[in-house]
């Protein structure tokens, strides 16, 4: 543990201007503009897997962007982890509400962490939680301390459904054996109190389009005796949800397993404040399913959510028009034993049922994948809590998250193995948003625990 804690302490400087360099990289796989930027990461990703000690890396072609692969192998004898992480980030949209460009990394302390935030796309979601792994390695190697046999897998489509990673799996189960896989794409529940990931939502997420009119019409003209697409689409939203929040969709919730109230009372244990989440929101009231609390609602419930809705004119001034089409992205967040392509299919069924006459109505399915439990007593659970234990002086606690990551229930069923999801973010990072940010601590943090989990892992696996 002293070696650990020194090695990071001399290498922290270096650890940290790594990473902000790799930040810089605009990695944005959901735009083709950013193609080659993609692939740059890729490049950058290997050289630092080569540099920790790998004994082999690859940039392996896929149907869509690159994985990086890397492995070094010690005995036979020994058991194998293999680390997941993903090198592409959200798109930084709504650019004006950076408040410094997303691409361009500053360091900034706040009362949160007093030792200072990077502050940069892809800082937490995934990239500095990644990068905590390939310095994790090379520590292990410079120190002669990694225990066991490690494999490398970083995607490049994380962000926009990881199909190639699919591709990729299905066609490479031998290269990709492993005892226990290991992922850094959660958070935790502060940096005084540990937390494990012992659950992930499934997601599906849908695009719509009403058409009305052949064209868009004058509202003066036409207001009132033609049917208005974005009306009508405002309309079928607000029906998807009752008085209770609950979702209409008819055998929505066929599959969602219902807690038990002993469980239900394990997970009350978290520390949470309603009034640090609301004031942390700057909202005066939380909202949802009625009978569940907040930490219930975004992690052990399903949910339907607009990300995005337009049509007509959106332009500075008036121009009044009846708009030919209205569109919007929904994505609904499902639970453990819910089929995402069946909900996807429920979902399109009952959106185009509500349609009224003088629309049509298209759903176009884009990317899902399942929800995911995995249990507290195997022993990459049990390493992943000494590890915690060691670093942070507290036991952690298990709780479910609210977030996906849909390629976790492909693992099981391809590998055949168990994930543990060992995250260092915190919910205020602001992943997904403008000025998203991960802390120094919690990144020099991951690199001293993660280490801890190979230990004892590999004596626990004896």
């Amino acid at each position: 543990m002293d070696t650990i804690k020194t090695y990071v302490e001399t290498h922290k400087n270096r650890f940290i201007d790594e990473l902000i360099e790799l930040l810089k990289i605009p990695s944005i796989s959901a735009d083709p503009a950013y193609t080659q930027d993609v692939i740059d990461t890729a490049t950058a990703i290997k050289a630092s897997l080569e540099k920790a000690g790998c004994d082999h890396v690859e940039i392996c072609e896929t149907p869509g962007y690159p994985i990086v692969y890397g492995h070094k192998h010690i005995s036979d004898d020994l058991p194998t982890v293999l680390v997941y992480g993903h090198y592409d980030v959200q798109p930084p949209d709504p650019l004006d509400l950076w408040e410094s460009g997303p691409f361009e990394p500053i360091i900034k302390k706040t009362e949160l962490h007093s030792q200072g935030a990077i502050y940069a796309r892809g800082a937490c979601d995934d990239k500095g939680q990644m990068y905590m792994h390939v310095k994790a390695m090379e520590l292990m190697t410079e120190t002669d301390q990694l225990p066991c046999n490690v494999k490398f897998m970083i995607e490049g489509e994380e962000e926009v459904g990881s199909e190639s990673l699919s591709w990729f799996v299905e066609r490479n189960q031998e290269k990709l054996a492993n005892d226990v896989i290991l992922i850094s794409d959660t958070g935790m529940i502060s940096n005084t109190q540990p937390s494990i990931t012992t659950g992930l939502r499934g997601l599906s997420y849908v695009e719509v389009e009403v058409t009305g009119p052949n064209r868009d019409l004058h509202s003066g003209l036409y207001g009132g005796a033609v049917a208005n697409p974005i009306n009508i689409l405002a309309k079928m939203i607000a029906s998807l949800h009752d008085e209770n929040n609950h979702i209409t969709i008819p055998g929505f919730y066929d599959k969602v397993e219902d807690l038990s109230a002993a469980e239900r009372a394990e997970m009350a244990k978290a520390p949470f404040s309603l009034e640090a989440y609301k004031n942390a929101l700057d909202i005066d009231a939380v909202y949802g399913e009625k009978g569940y609390t907040t930490n219930e609602r975004n992690s052990i419930r399903p949910t339907l959510d607009v990300n995005g809705i337009w049509g007509g004119y959106t332009g500075e001034g008036a121009k009044t028009v009846i708009a030919s089409k209205a569109y919007a992205k929904i994505s609904m967040r499902l639970v453990p034993n819910q089929e995402w392509k069946e909900i996807t299919e429920l979902f399109k069924t009952h959106f185009e049922s509500i349609a009224p006459k003088g629309v049509t109505v298209k759903v176009t399915p884009h990317h899902g994948g399942q929800g995911y439990v995995t249990p507290i007593d195997n022993i990459g659970y049990k390493a992943a809590s000494k590890a915690y234990e060691d670093t942070f002086g507290k036991t952690p606690i298990p709780q479910r998250s609210g977030g996906s990551i849909p390629i976790v229930a492909l693992f099981e069923k391809e590998l055949k193995s168990k994930t543990i999801l060992m995250g260092f973010g915190l919910d205020s990072d602001a992943i997904h948003s403008p000025n998203e940010h991960f802390g120094i601590f919690n990144y020099l943090k991951g690199i001293e625990t993660i280490p801890l989990f190979y230990k004892y892992f590999t004596e626990l696996s004896k």
